[in-house]
């Protein structure tokens, strides 16, 4: 078979990673891929945006499988190009894939459908978002913007002054484009997050194992919100018993849902969910495999990913056995000085091939190659990844792998994982 894979960071790298190992995959193209897809995968220079030259490239090349990755191209329709075009592909089609695109939707969904959450309003102008913030008078407060905006677009407001900044910023100044149409007013909930991805063809769901990302750029969880500084599976919380509470609350709940109001989602599904004093509440839903998270959760995957993708997309997945490796893993990502505000490119990156050779699994998330050797192209550059008979041996792996890689203005958090009541 040959597979076409959308995107270019470590959550493509990853899926990529993954697939080379199905004995049904003869060839893999990425478009546009990066410098370490180019490993793996023939990269095309297509941009992920532009459904015409995707298709025309799948149809040319005789593409057995299109695999679409990032949010974006998902929230647009692009699984929806390729079925009109009579191709096959993974993700969900545009009505599903709003459930990421549009939180004002998302939250509307588990208010009419009893899906645990914060309490919220949603507001289209700057003034009566800062009236409702200002009348309810609690803080923290957490401001989403309603679209997708890279993982950025949410802030938490310790006070009145915070809040009303992060309105004016979003809806006014427009920092993140569209996706500051609307704004989501949320209460801040408290509790240790867990996140769950699962595979769904609209009539059975699958979870994958429990993972936990660390969002925040610097130790201690200070510093700005980032795209993920690191990930950690499984989660330390997350019980058998919570399991069975999600999955009867949450995930079944939401697949129904989509049904019901007409957009079936085939895919993965992403639950964001924090375990508060109230039970378990979602936090947020994304439409793809989650990044980094990716990077831990793959790796323990026993079963051929190909298969689960074509079981999913024939809503055949309740025929497939998906099993798990007994371990953990641990992803720490290192990442461009300055990230997630602005940050230079292009330096050399050193140890790769080392830290491979020690046994480290070393996902690119912004690399180029270039004059012989990889070279840094991004805010997170790399994922390194290990896995272990446990968290607390994954994590120490994890460490000797990024002592050996380096970078000009490399830095990277030194607690993934560390936390026990996480």
């Amino acid at each position: 078979m040959k597979v076409l894979v959308i995107g270019s960071g470590g959550r493509e790298h990853t899926i990529i990673w993954k697939l080379s190992q199905s004995p049904k995959v003869d060839k893999i193209y990425a478009a546009p891929g990066n410098g370490g897809i180019s490993e793996l995968a023939e990269c095309v220079p297509i941009s992920v945006m532009d459904f015409d030259a995707l298709t025309k490239f799948a149809k040319e090349n005789a593409i057995d499988l299109t695999v679409v990755a990032p949010d974006d191209p998902l929230a647009a329709g692009a699984v929806d190009a390729f079925e009109e075009a009579g191709l096959r592909a993974f993700g969900p089609n545009r009505a599903a894939a709003i459930i990421e695109g549009s939180k004002a939707f998302s939250k509307d969904l588990m208010k009419k459908y009893n899906i645990p959450t914060a309490k919220y309003e949603v507001f289209d102008n700057s003034s009566d978002a800062i009236a409702y913030i200002q009348n309810e008078g609690k803080f923290p407060v957490v401001v989403k913007a309603d679209g997708l905006a890279l993982g950025k677009g949410v802030i938490i407001a310790q006070n009145f002054e915070e809040a009303e900044t992060a309105v004016r910023e979003i809806m006014d100044d427009k920092v993140f484009g569209a996706a500051g149409g609307k704004v989501v007013i949320e209460e801040f909930l408290v509790g240790p997050e867990i996140s769950v991805l699962a595979f769904t063809d609209g009539k059975t769901l699958k979870p994958m194992v429990s993972a936990q990302d660390h969002k925040r750029a610097y130790d201690n969880d200070e510093g700005l919100n980032t795209g993920g500084m690191g990930t950690f599976s499984p989660s330390r919380i997350y019980t058998p018993e919570l399991e069975k509470e999600c999955m009867e609350n949450v995930f079944l709940p939401t697949m129904h849902a989509m049904n019901a109001e007409g957009r079936t989602f085939k895919g993965v599904l992403y639950f964001g969910l924090m375990k508060t004093a109230d039970g378990v509440k979602v936090i947020e839903y994304n439409c793809r495999f989650g990044d980094p998270e990716t990077q831990v959760v793959l790796p323990r995957l026993k079963t051929d990913l190909f298969d689960i993708f074509e079981a999913v997309i024939d809503e055949k997945l309740d025929s497939i056995n998906i099993e798990w490796e007994d371990n953990a893993a641990v992803c720490v990502v290192l990442a461009s000085g300055g990230y997630p505000q602005s940050y230079k490119k292009g330096y050399p990156i050193d140890g790769i091939k080392q830290a491979e050779s020690l046994g480290a699994l070393v996902f690119h998330a912004g690399t180029i190659y270039e004059d012989g050797c990889f070279k840094t192209n991004g805010g997170r550059v790399l994922g390194v990844t290990a896995t272990g008979k446990d968290l607390d041996a994954a994590i120490k792996e994890a460490y000797r792998y990024v002592d050996v890689v380096s970078f000009q203005d490399m830095h990277f958090r030194t607690d993934i994982g560390i936390k026990k009541n996480q």
